[in-house]
């Protein structure tokens, strides 16, 4: 008899296509772990601060910042920037060379190369007047799933003095990435090690990291309720000044009105904002801060200015 059901026989089912699951994505530099939960905090704002920024062509601007503050004398800063062709991403373009000098001739200098496609380098100067102060070299891989960079800070052979940083990062789902920091110092008479270990979890409007280690701890949560309000929570314990804060910070972004309020609030009975306005079709920004130390009475205000 013949198939009176009308059913296929088993070899003629259709087969399943495997399931193709996606890459994994790359972690990112161990330096931006905790990047979105700082980016909520509003940055300490002391004085009257005046920032012009000119763009001199498709590669090269600057920028000159005149600081005058009541803690201390007032300070002029020349700010130069170089950016190269090579543009990996919206904020990645090589070679960049950083500059930043001060009235008195003080330097900070940061250059920034592509070896390879996926190796790195960066090259840190800072001098006080004709002194060097610090020199730093990083080499950074970054492979599809995974980040590693190794620090070279102030390195003296004849000395026998440098300090050694190796960071990894591998990304196991697309939500979790571990990985570690080593710490390694050298000097005569002292020579020491210190590990960390770092997890993050990202979901979707919300991100978790945490780095524990023998100096100490640092976690933060990361929320975005929605496209104007973020939140950000940072808690840091250090073992070596047996010191523990916790800090909650909020930002407040009103598109209509060109606005951006940022505030915290943290253990150390400190309390500050700082609010942004723009002022369309003027390229300028306005921002005035306050912040206030409850346990130390101490007080403080700024006001800037920031054209182009």
């Amino acid at each position: 008899m013949g198939n009176t059901l009308g059913l296929a026989p088993m070899g003629a089912l259709p087969r399943r296509s495997p399931r193709r699951e996606e890459p994994l994505p790359n972690p990112g530099s161990f330096d931006e772990l905790h990047r979105l939960c700082k980016d909520v905090f509003p940055a300490q704002m002391e004085g009257v601060k005046l920032v012009v920024n000119k763009v001199l062509s498709s590669h090269f601007q600057v920028a000159h910042t005149v600081h005058m503050s009541a803690l201390g004398l007032a300070g002029y800063h020349l700010h130069a920037a170089y950016a190269g062709d090579w543009q990996l991403s919206p904020t990645e373009v090589f070679p960049t060379v950083v500059g930043d000098m001060d009235s008195s001739g003080s330097l900070n200098a940061q250059v920034l190369v592509l070896l390879a496609e996926r190796l790195r380098a960066k090259a840190v100067f800072q001098t006080q007047q004709a002194k060097f102060l610090t020199w730093q070299f990083d080499g950074e891989y970054r492979g599809d799933d995974y980040t590693a960079t190794l620090t070279l800070g102030n390195p003296d052979l004849i000395g026998e003095s440098v300090i050694m940083v190796a960071h990894f990062l591998q990304s196991l789902t697309q939500r979790l990435v571990l990985g570690g920091e080593l710490v390694y110092h050298r000097r005569p008479g002292e020579e020491g090690a210190i590990l960390t270990l770092a997890g993050k979890y990202s979901a979707g409007h919300w991100v978790a990291t945490l780095n524990v280690g023998s100096g100490g701890a640092h976690a933060s949560y990361y929320h975005r309720a929605n496209e104007q309000v973020q939140v950000g929570v940072e808690f840091e314990a250090n073992t070596r000044l047996q010191d523990t804060t916790f800090s909650f910070g909020y930002h407040l972004t009103l598109p209509q009105a060109n606005m951006v309020f940022r505030g915290l609030v943290d253990s150390n009975w400190c309390v500050g904002a700082v609010l942004e306005k723009k002022m369309p079709p003027l390229p300028v920004t306005l921002a005035l801060g306050a912040f206030l130390n409850h346990w130390r009475n101490r007080f403080h205000c700024g006001f800037s200015i920031t054209v182009g």
